[in-house]
């Protein structure tokens, strides 16, 4: 084995140096001489650069093929070509019109009538109606006087006092519910008309209490009286009365 690396260290002292031999261990180097021993890497190579020349030289045959073929192809030369302009039309050529002639005329005389003269009217007199004969005034017999007889004024009703009143049935006094709530209290004064049987023939208001409700209410409760009949000489007469009925609400 020779030393793969000599070098000599240096000096502090510029004196003469021994040099001194380091010996490198050098790998082993695969013999190419025998084929038999190459690696398979190495015949790898071998086959891909054959083969790269192959193809170079199919390639440098086929580009002459092409090279022929191109030289025999005929170009092809492309022109535009401008259209022509269409011919322009020619303006239609007038038409002569046929002329009429107009027939000649004829003129006729017209025919000559002889018109009659109309004779005069005859005049027309009117004779005047007759007078009217005269007409004798007749005279009418005077109307009869018809004298006329007024009815016998009503009889008077006569009017007791409310003191002097009598009850059979007295009337029952019942207070709205409504003006319970309202606290409406009042006098109602009710005339009323009482029949010879004592029974009460017309209620009218003679004077209100002020509340709407208490009023129609006394008129109600009024007709639910019964009167002791009035006589005058042993015969029994109608009468009236101006009844006071008081509604009262418990404060």
């Amino acid at each position: 084995m020779k030393p793969a690396l000599a070098f000599v260290a240096p000096s502090p002292v510029a004196l003469p140096a021994r040099p001194v031999a380091v010996s490198v261990p050098q790998p082993a180097r695969p013999n190419y001489a025998d084929p038999a021993r190459a690696p398979r890497s190495r015949r790898l190579v071998l086959v891909g650069i054959a083969a790269l020349h192959v193809l170079g030289l199919w390639g440098l045959s086929r580009m002459q093929d092409v090279r022929h073929t191109l030289q025999r192809v005929t170009p092809i030369v492309v022109r535009i070509v401008t259209p022509a302009e269409p011919p322009k039309p020619q303006p239609p050529q007038p038409v002569a019109m046929p002329e009429f002639k107009s027939p000649p005329t004829t003129l006729i005389e017209p025919p000559l009538i002889a018109i009659a003269a109309a004779p005069a009217p005859a005049p027309v007199v009117a004779a005047l109606p007759p007078p009217p004969p005269a007409v004798a005034p007749v005279q009418t017999a005077p109307a009869p006087v018809v004298q006329v007889v007024p009815p016998p004024a009503p009889p008077t009703i006569k009017r007791l006092p409310a003191s002097a009143v009598r009850w059979l049935k007295e009337p029952r006094m019942t207070v709205p519910l409504m003006s319970k709530r309202l606290r409406e209290s009042g006098v109602v004064q009710v005339r009323v008309v009482v029949d010879v049987n004592g029974l009460p023939r017309e209620v009218s208001l003679a004077k209100s209490s002020g509340f709407a409700r208490l009023d129609e209410q006394a008129l109600q409760d009024i007709r639910t009286a019964r009167f002791v009949p009035y006589t005058e000489n042993g015969q029994a007469v109608e009468w009236e009365v101006i009844a006071p009925m008081s509604y009262e609400v418990d404060r």
